[in-house]
């Protein structure tokens, strides 16, 4: 199982419940979650064989900013 952790704008319970339907839609997304605290709002996926371009891709093309941290 993988870890992916991406910075995102994702600033209140709006944009996640928004952004949960097309997360939950990416094969291999086993749990996900924001930290809402976090000054780079950080979306935490674990995962198994997911390409982190796929929600980066999948969060872009509903407008929200969304980038791999290394």
């Amino acid at each position: 199982m993988d870890i992916l952790v991406f910075k995102t704008n994702l600033r209140y319970k709006k944009n996640i419940s928004e952004a949960e339907s097309h997360i939950e839609k990416i094969p291999g997304v086993r749990r996900w979650n924001v930290d809402l605290k976090d000054r780079d709002k950080v979306l935490r996926i674990e995962s198994s064989n997911l390409a982190p371009q796929v929600v980066e891709e999948a969060l872009t093309n509903i407008g929200y900013y969304c980038k791999e941290l290394e």
